[in-house]
């Protein structure tokens, strides 16, 4: 590494010698690599004069004569280049080019004996001087690790895989957005970072504001901020944005993560699970062409109607443990141990019920891993959340699953402002006993609240999660540009 970059950095300075600017501040295209490879036929001859920009990506010297390739971010084209045709002082740049370097040719096309669309080029001029090599291996950047690490790097030698998993990320959230617009919701902004964190039960980055010297927090959902949106008069909001929460990572999880929340004045739940399989066959159909995915292996059906499960019934079928028959948190830890699943002491009933349903989807039953709703969570870990109007002990509450994802949180809102204090109330008693996710009081919310929030339902689903599904991605690092890693070796020393 150390020697090719030194050798760069010589001709680099070679080209400064010459008078040449290696980074010049402006560049002439007049065609795309794809629109020139699109219309070939219609542009071939000698009385064309097309500029291209792109990386060299291939370079033979032959004498006189010399073949390069560039690559532009919609394709890559070979280029042929001539002493005859440049003059020997331009042509003695091609001995100061390497690959990765950028550069601008003009030339007319043509096709080579072998066929190969080609651009005979009359003009070069470098653009952008590379100083350190290309990822060895021309097809590919095998080490995952440093592939997430330095995405640059994967994106150059993975090029076109790669950047597909990112073109059906943004076509999802296209596809999120126009479904939404055209169900009369408007997109809008809400802080984050906030005074107090809510909305989810997690742990919180904080920050601290100098100016007005106090401690403010990254925020760990958008959910209180939009219902104040309601108590104001809107009745359908949406927002795509950056949450952030404390915890660990792996394959589902990164601290910094996209989500979308809405919420959808005088509705229920029941009414939000037609809009979530509605919207999200929707979103297959424009990201993937069907309603069909394909996620590891196993092909997913996201036409509606979805399969609905109750939670507690599913946990039983699956796992073989009847919750309803303990109705404490010892007895039920008990059961848990009994069947070998990991028990945490300082958990309530609600949180071992809530740890139940990760081990069920972990025993991967197949029916699973299509897409499914499960219904009806305990009180006590849906704190913002209507009691169910009539199974007792229980909240209107569901999540849909994909594949075995977790994909969301969907409520009947909580919109009683004293049953909301009493339920922030136990949640401050569960964190006095060790439970550091439960959530805070807020008091400014609670004032909201008391103004008036009319009945509502409200959802929040992973971006990142949906863009693993219509992507067929294992991990979550796969679909995030640059995700949160650990230190390496080197910055640990």
């Amino acid at each position: 590494m150390t020697e090719e970059r030194d050798i760069r950095i010589q001709h680099l300075q070679a080209l400064r010698d010459l008078g040449i600017d290696p980074y010049p501040n402006s560049v002439e295209r007049t065609h795309s690599i794809a629109d020139v490879l699109k219309n070939f036929d219609e542009f071939v001859g000698p009385e064309g004069a097309y500029t291209l920009v792109g990386r060299i990506r291939l370079l033979r010297e032959m004498g006189k004569a010399s073949f390069a390739q560039i690559e532009d971010g919609t394709g890559r084209i070979q280029i042929y280049m001539r002493v005859n045709d440049l003059g020997p002082e331009t042509y003695q740049l091609i001995k100061l080019l390497d690959l990765g370097d950028f550069v601008q040719v003009q030339g007319f096309l043509f096709r080579t004996r072998t066929d190969e669309r080609t651009l005979h080029v009359k003009s070069i001029r470098v653009l952008a001087k590379g100083l350190r090599p290309l990822p060895e291996k021309f097809h590919g950047l095998e080490d995952r690790d440093t592939r997430q690490r330095k995405r640059y790097l994967d994106l150059i030698a993975n090029g076109d895989e790669i950047k597909q998993i990112f073109v059906i990320r943004s076509r999802l959230i296209t596809a999120m957005r126009q479904f939404l617009d055209n169900e009369q919701f408007i997109e809008v902004e809400t802080p984050i970072l906030q005074p107090l964190y809510g909305g989810a039960n997690a742990r919180p980055f904080t920050t601290h504001h100098n100016t007005l010297d106090r401690d403010l927090f990254l925020r760990i959902a958008i959910e209180l901020y939009h219902k104040r949106l309601l108590v104001g008069g809107f009745e359908r909001v949406y927002e795509i944005g950056r949450n952030f929460r404390n915890e660990g990572i792996d394959r589902s999880h990164n601290p910094e993560f996209t989500m979308i929340e809405f919420y959808m004045a005088y509705a229920d739940y029941n009414d939000t699970m037609v809009l979530i399989e509605n919207m999200l066959a929707f979103i297959a159909q424009q990201v993937k062409g069907s309603t069909r995915i394909v996620y590891q292996g196993t092909e997913i059906d996201l036409a509606p109607p979805w399969k609905r499960y109750s939670l507690l019934d599913a946990i039983h079928e699956f796992t073989g443990i009847d919750v309803q028959r303990y109705p404490d948190t010892e007895s039920l830890a008990a059961a848990m141990r009994e069947k070998h699943f990991e028990v945490d002491p300082k958990l309530g009933r609600g949180r071992l019920i809530d740890d139940l349903k990760s081990e069920m989807f972990r025993l991967n039953h197949p029916e699973l891993r299509q897409a499914l709703f499960l219904l009806d969570y305990p009180e006590d870990v849906s704190p913002l959340t209507k009691r169910h109007r009539s199974l007792p002990g229980l909240v209107e509450r569901f999540q849909p699953f994909i594949g075995g994802l977790e994909c969301g949180n969907v409520y009947t809102e909580l919109n009683d402002p004293l049953d909301q204090r009493a339920r922030f109330e136990d949640q401050a008693r569960q964190r006095a006993h060790g439970d550091d996710e439960a959530q805070l009081l807020d008091e400014d919310f609670l004032e909201a609240l008391e103004i008036g929030m009319p009945p509502t339902s409200g959802a929040g689903l992973g971006i990142d999660r949906l863009a693993m599904l219509m992507s067929d991605q294992e991990s979550i690092r796969d679909v995030i540009l640059f995700p949160t890693m650990r230190k390496t070796a080197e910055e640990q020393s």
